[in-house]
């Protein structure tokens, strides 16, 4: 989990960016969910740092590069990913795995993105034990589209705005139930999800990730 120090939740804010016809298709509310989507999973590095593109960007160029001089009798694995208000899940469903699935829960994940470079590959961010030496991962999933990079990205944004939401609820009951202390971890209360364009990314011209 990351440090204690991290501030908490703010209210989700709204992309200053023009919406493209695009992004309307792209679009993903919190009713919407839970959404599957077809990928392929690249792999995991190391992060150094819990938000932002600059903590991906390294990376993905790792994973994407060993995934381009893999052996021909090795191929990425087909997965299913579900985007859920609990989180992300995913299912190899080919090539056969002695471990087919597993979840990464929504108050594990601290930044999703679309990568400006590969863009039809989406990154996101999972914090593991704070005690690690290495406690922020990358992970990376390539898509069949762009624009279906766009709307996972789109639909994580919609998990952590529910999640933001849950946890305000929380800290503004007077007792708070068991579950709800299962469900939300004090020392992860604050996410960000990059909802610019790979250009807009690039470009710089806007300096500030939405932030939930």
């Amino acid at each position: 989990m990351a440090s204690s120090n991290i501030s908490s939740p703010k209210t989700p804010t709204t992309p200053t960016t023009p919406t493209t016809n695009s992004d309307l298709d792209s679009q993903v509310n919190v009713e919407d969910l839970p959404i599957t989507f077809k990928v392929k999973y690249i792999g995991s590095e190391a992060s150094r740092g819990l938000w932002g593109i600059k903590y991906t960007r390294r990376p993905v160029d790792i994973m994407v590069g060993v995934a381009k001089n893999l052996p021909p009798n090795k191929v990425l694995p087909n997965c299913e990913l579900k985007v859920s208000t609990s989180g992300v899940q995913l299912e190899i469903i080919s090539p056969k795995a002695s471990i087919n699935n597993w979840s990464y829960p929504i108050d594990t994940i601290s930044y999703g993105v679309q990568d400006l470079v590969y863009t039809r590959v989406f990154a996101m961010i999972v914090v593991k034990d704070e005690t690690s030496p290495h406690p922020f991962e990358v992970h990376a999933f390539v898509c069949d589209s762009r624009a279906m990079a766009r709307k996972l990205t789109f639909a994580l944004s919609a998990a952590f705005q529910d999640y933001s939401r849950v946890v305000k609820e929380a800290s503004g009951e007077d007792q708070v139930d068991d579950t709800h202390n299962d469900l939300i971890t004090p020392t992860r209360q604050k996410f960000a999800i990059d909802l610019r364009t790979p250009e807009e990314i690039q470009a710089g011209e806007l300096e500030q990730e939405t932030e939930a």
